[in-house]
């Protein structure tokens, strides 16, 4: 896309992907991404799923910004970084080139203003990164939650910052678009990032908060099986009360949640998540999960998890087994205990 030299360019570029961020950004904004693209000031110089330039087109632009010929103001990642075999990158090269993805990031990360790493597979290696890792798959700059990955502890980009981990699988919509304006705007420096290089803004909420299922979270009242409606913590491996996001309380496309449409959170704002044993189970030790919320000790937890189920009103109790209400609020016999 052609733009003003006063707008913000930006190169989106496609790793070890499966192009579901793309997929979410895409509905980014009232009238669609490009139209918000446009109203922000930013000039998509180049994706490669929605851009019309292709072939010897792709090969000059690169070139004119490895060479220094072009500005590139913001360069984003999408998928991660194939490393192998043994850093030559060729699991993953960009067609037309014969260069690897690897090697292109090498030349043009150190050239923009900022480097976004957008999905959890571009910040931490994510999926293509599990199990043995055949391809050495990385994020741009950690390796699960070690500092690292493809450009090294200390890179930073011409502005000073590390890279910004917009992480998820796939991000929501808004903290894609959110990141890279405060990025434009000069609002995002290095202290509005996290341990792991994910923006406060962000960082600063869990999945739990807002999550429709709370009531049942407050009272211990469980789901036991799939499409029930009470909490998915205790036994099908929820872990909301431990991820970053705030995906309950702007829910994606105006309406949805992985926990509303009765899927656990598999916390896939996290570094390793995709290495959990199983997503629909909850791991225990002697009965009590392993994975408690993040912000209290588990003694308490155990001991306040006793209170609440030990008041827990019929209703919420009958119906967390239940794959709708069978006892509404305001009833008489939600006073009494079964």
């Amino acid at each position: 896309m052609a733009g003003s030299d006063e707008m913000t360019r930006m190169l989106w570029l496609q790793g070890a992907s499966c192009g579901g961020c793309t997929m979410s950004i895409l509905e980014s904004g009232a009238s669609g991404w490009f139209d918000e693209l446009r109203q922000s000031g930013i000039d998509l110089i180049w994706h490669p799923s929605v851009s019309e330039e292709t072939g010897d087109e792709v090969v000059e632009l690169l070139e004119a910004i490895r060479d220094g010929r072009e500005r590139l103001d913001l360069l984003v990642l999408e998928g991660s970084v194939a490393r192998g075999p043994h850093l030559s990158g060729r699991f993953n090269m960009l067609a037309g080139t014969n260069r690897s993805i690897y090697h292109w990031l090498l030349d043009l990360a150190p050239l923009a203003d900022y480097v976004v790493a957008v999905g959890s597979c571009a910040a931490y290696g994510g999926i293509p990164a599990a199990g043995i890792n055949p391809t050495d798959a990385v994020g741009l700059q950690f390796e699960g939650s070690d500092i690292g990955g493809a450009l090294g502890a200390g890179f930073r980009s011409k502005r000073g910052l590390p890279v910004i981990n917009v992480a998820g699988c796939a991000p929501h919509p808004g903290w894609m678009m959110e990141s890279l304006l405060a990025l434009t705007s000069g609002d995002l420096t290095a202290d509005g990032l996290d341990a792991v290089g994910r923006p406060t803004f962000i960082a600063n909420h869990l999945a739990h908060h807002g999550c429709s299922r709370n009531e049942f979270y407050e009272f211990k009242a469980s789901a036991e099986t799939m499409s029930e409606r009470g909490c998915l913590m205790e036994h099908l491996g929820c872990r909301a009360t431990q991820a970053v996001g705030d995906c309950n309380q702007r829910s994606w496309n105006g309406g949805g949640s992985c926990t509303k449409g009765g899927y656990a959170c598999i916390a896939c704002t996290s570094p390793g998540f995709e290495s959990t044993q199983n997503y629909l189970e909850t791991a225990k030790l002697a009965g009590i999960p392993v994975g408690l919320p993040t912000d209290m000790p588990k003694a308490w937890f155990v001991a306040l998890a006793a209170l609440s189920k030990s008041a827990t009103p019929r209703r919420v109790r009958v119906n967390a087994t239940a794959d709708h209400v069978v006892v509404p609020p305001g009833r008489p016999s939600d006073k009494r205990r079964p």
